[in-house]
């Protein structure tokens, strides 16, 4: 296994240690505890799918990313820096928070948080596939079981591996994961591209892939190509705490026009402190 260390200057606020306690929390695909000080995670290359490791520090407004693995190490370093979000330019966040009083106590209560979620647009469809229908927690536990199995050094299985699977899943689960991996094989769930894509589009032509609806190709553009200015348009949640915040008559795509050029940042900021008040996904108040 081959090593590399590049460091990045991050642009806008920044902290890891509360990145990594949201991350560790996030149910889909969470971390392993981390101390604060060094985040850890392994992950599957959207460039060769390979597995990698990585390690992240902070030294002040520097990142510090050494990514180990077999594969083609610059670009998993940069899917390291995407899926953190450490390649966004984020000046204008405490802008924002100035603008609008509601953004501004959320940074507040989340100092330093840079939107991360899944590694790749890949592990988020097949958690969109995974999650229909089913309770978060079941799905967490079929996504566990898939890496267990079927996965190598702790990596989600690469596509190739995927497609061939003979899955026994509740209804057209195995069907629809097969249609994902072949979208990533013929390069549709490219993290690169979509994190640079007009948003909109890219999640009107994700609908493409069998399995996956309006909601599930927000989710992939959102929160796994990590994509900084889109609003999500089929979160009732994110619609009812627009209404808890801003009050009765608002309206998402309006309150969401002082969030640019950072309306996903915004979003993911209100629904984390909506969880955290609400326990309404995890189930437990």
């Amino acid at each position: 296994m081959r090593t590399l260390d590049t460091t990045l200057g991050v642009r806008g606020p920044w902290s890891l240690a509360t990145s990594a306690a949201f991350w560790e929390g996030f149910a889909p695909a969470a971390l392993p505890a981390n101390d604060g000080t060094v985040l850890t995670t392994t992950f599957r290359s959207d460039t060769d799918w390979t597995p990698v490791h990585a390690e992240v520090t902070q030294d002040g407004d520097v990142a510090r990313i050494r990514v180990g693995g077999v594969g083609d190490l610059d670009p998993a370093a940069a899917q390291v820096a995407r899926f953190l979000s450490l390649d966004v330019d984020a000046r204008p966040w405490p802008g924002i928070a100035a603008a609008d009083p509601v953004i501004g106590r959320a940074q507040q209560a989340l100092p330093g948080l840079r939107p991360c979620g899944f590694h790749s647009p890949y592990e988020a469809a097949a958690w969109a596939v995974l999650a229909q229908r089913l309770r978060i927690v079941v799905a967490a536990r079929l996504r566990r079981d898939l890496i267990e199995r079927h996965g190598d050094e702790g990596a989600f299985p690469a596509p190739s591996v995927l497609r061939g699977l003979d899955l026994d899943l509740p209804g057209r689960k195995a069907e629809y994961l097969h249609a994902v991996a072949d979208a990533a094989l013929d390069g549709a769930l490219d993290g690169g591209t979509l994190h640079h894509a007009d948003p909109v589009r890219s999640v009107v032509d994700l609908q493409r892939i069998r399995g996956i609806g309006p909601f599930a190709a927000e989710l992939i553009v959102l929160r796994g190509a990590n994509a900084p200015d889109a609003v999500p348009h089929h979160e009732a949640r994110l619609e009812a705490e627009i209404v808890e915040q801003y009050g009765p008559g608002a309206v998402l795509d309006r309150v969401a026009e002082a969030w640019r050029p950072l309306r996903t940042w915004a979003a993911v900021h209100l629904r984390a402190l909506r969880e955290e008040r609400t326990r309404e996904i995890a189930g437990v108040r």
